[in-house]
């Protein structure tokens, strides 16, 4: 590995930086973004059922607001529970707007390198390009230093879309599960609301 790492010259560098921080974006956005860990599919039933027993309470509210990106939507409805139907639903509108900006944490980062990748590996190929034009002389160039030029020129250009292609992979799945996400959360609080004022049964 380090031979190749050597062959493809000084510009694979950023590209191994670049695939670093992908590989850590994407770990941590699938360890996060699980249904379990945003929108809980009993929390909306746990809440209704110790509504229905002790009644909103400031250790309930800061349980639920510790719990999930879900329950601090929950809370943030709950805190108004005694006002209109409208102020409830705005406030849960503004918890779940950052909510969802939680959700999108590191994404735009992530596609950015997903972006950039091909342009750093085809840098990489036009400094290769460059050693080997740089270095002709009068009687042409000597196999080494032309075959030094090449690996610099193709080593970078794949590896340039080995890091883009997984990235803009994940980056689409990781957009597609954050829109499931936010639209999950967005029922579960419209039933919440319709729950505490009378719409709809729990």
């Amino acid at each position: 590995m380090f031979a190749i790492v050597e062959a493809a010259g000084w510009p694979i560098w950023l590209l191994i930086i670049a695939s670093v921080i992908a590989v850590a974006l994407i770990a941590e956005r699938l360890a996060f973004l699980r249904n379990k860990n945003v929108a809980p599919a009993e929390l909306l039933d746990e809440t209704v059922q110790e509504l229905k027993q002790r009644g909103v309470s400031d250790a309930m509210l800061s349980r639920l607001a510790e719990d999930s990106p879900l329950g601090r939507v929950f809370a943030a409805g709950l805190k108004n529970v005694k006002s209109s139907p409208e102020v409830m639903k705005d406030s849960i509108e503004e918890a779940g707007r950052a909510a969802a900006h939680e959700l999108e944490r590191f994404l735009t980062t992530l596609g950015t390198i997903a972006t950039i990748s091909p342009l750093l590996g085809l840098f990489g190929t036009v400094v290769g390009m460059i050693e080997i034009f740089g270095a002709q002389t009068a009687v042409g160039n000597t196999p080494a230093v032309l075959a030094h030029g090449i690996s610099v020129a193709l080593y970078n250009t794949a590896f340039g879309l080995i890091v883009a292609v997984p990235s803009m992979i994940f980056y689409r799945h990781f957009r597609a599960k954050v829109d499931s996400l936010v639209i999950e959360m967005e029922q579960q609080a419209i039933k919440l609301v319709e729950i505490m004022h009378g719409a709809r049964r729990g």
